[in-house]
């Protein structure tokens, strides 16, 4: 089965998700709560990793993680698999504890995007009712970053929280700390009042849908990194809406640069015939090197129906001579 492509640079952030395999608990008590935070900040300390949110849920865990070194996926497969090791023993139980491959979210650490993705994580409680939402507070779910933002001395050396306090524009101080309670406390209440919590920010199901969160000049960025990702490997080995849309700017990359080649321009494609040579050739070109359908093809180049795009591209692909080959040279 395809899975969906890693991408990983220095200095990316991700929000981390992994629930339980069959959707059971990784955290049976606190102890094992504990144990958890243990090994993350071993794995910190392995890997230079900064963490500036985290909550814990008892059959699935958040992250807000930052990586100085390119390291993502060597150090989960560290951390989820020596935890793995830990929960097993002592417990008893064999096998896998987390289902599938754990989820990293590019988060785009400009704008308001880190701040949204920290409070997402910091709020999960209130969104799963895990305390009083009227008469508690979010620093009473104890399995979360957020108490440790509050009290500096109970702060775990690992956790950084400069850049969402900067990010509300509050210092880490006895005052800014307050404020910044005050303002996720305000949160917590829309929570508790809205009809349907878990939209109670209509970004947030950017976050638990997407791959990449972030403004578009970033969403532009990380799709042109899989190239470096996808280079030298099989399509077919990947899935996922970071690949397809990696694939459709791989493609429209293509048309243009053929357009250019055979002197033509986006505005002539539709005076030209649908069987016309050269949207043949452009299209044989996008097919063999893209993983974008047919019907994507057959529409970006005026083809008409795009049943007939597979015999077209054949017919470029077995052509021995006459204008197909001509038109097929010029783009090598």
């Amino acid at each position: 089965m395809g899975r969906a492509p890693r991408i990983e640079y220095e200095g990316a952030v991700y929000h981390v998700m992994c629930r339980g395999n069959r959707q059971e608990p990784v955290f049976r008590d606190n102890r094992d709560n504990e144990i958890f935070l243990d090994t993350l900040e071993e794995a910190c300390g392995r890997c230079g990793w900064r963490v500036h949110a985290f909550v814990l849920m008892g059959n699935h865990y958040h992250l807000l993680l930052e990586t100085p070194h390119a390291n993502l996926v060597d150090g989960m497969r560290w951390l989820q698999g020596t935890y793995t090791k830990r929960f097993n023993i002592r417990h008893k139980v064999w096998g896998h504890l987390f289902q599938s491959r754990y989820k990293a979210l590019l988060v785009d650490p400009g704008g308001d995007y880190f701040q949204t993705a920290c409070s997402y994580i910091h709020l999960n409680p209130a969104r799963a009712n895990c305390f009083d939402l009227h008469k508690g507070r979010l620093s009473d779910y104890m399995w979360s970053s957020f108490p440790q933002y509050l009290n500096p001395s109970k702060r775990s050396d690992w956790l950084a929280v400069d850049r969402t306090l900067g990010n509300y524009e509050v210092k880490d101080d006895t005052v800014g700390r307050r404020n910044f309670e005050l303002m996720m406390q305000k949160r917590v209440a829309e929570i508790a009042n809205s009809d349907n919590p878990q939209e109670a920010d209509a970004r947030w199901a950017e976050i638990r849908q997407g791959w990449c969160f972030g403004s578009d000049s970033f969403h532009a960025e990380m799709v042109d990194s899989l190239d470096d990702v996808l280079a030298g490997k099989r399509r077919e080995s990947f899935v996922g809406d970071e690949t397809r849309q990696h694939d459709m700017l791989d493609a429209e990359r293509r048309v243009a640069d053929a357009l250019e080649i055979f002197g033509l321009k986006d505005a002539d494609l539709a005076g030209l015939k649908k069987g016309d040579p050269r949207k043949k050739v452009i299209a044989w070109l996008v097919r063999k090197n893209t993983s974008v359908r047919n019907a994507w093809i057959a529409e970006r180049l005026v083809m008409g129906n795009a049943s007939n795009l597979p015999r077209q591209v054949r017919e470029v692909d077995v052509a021995e001579e006459g204008e197909l080959v001509q038109w097929r040279e010029m783009t090598k």
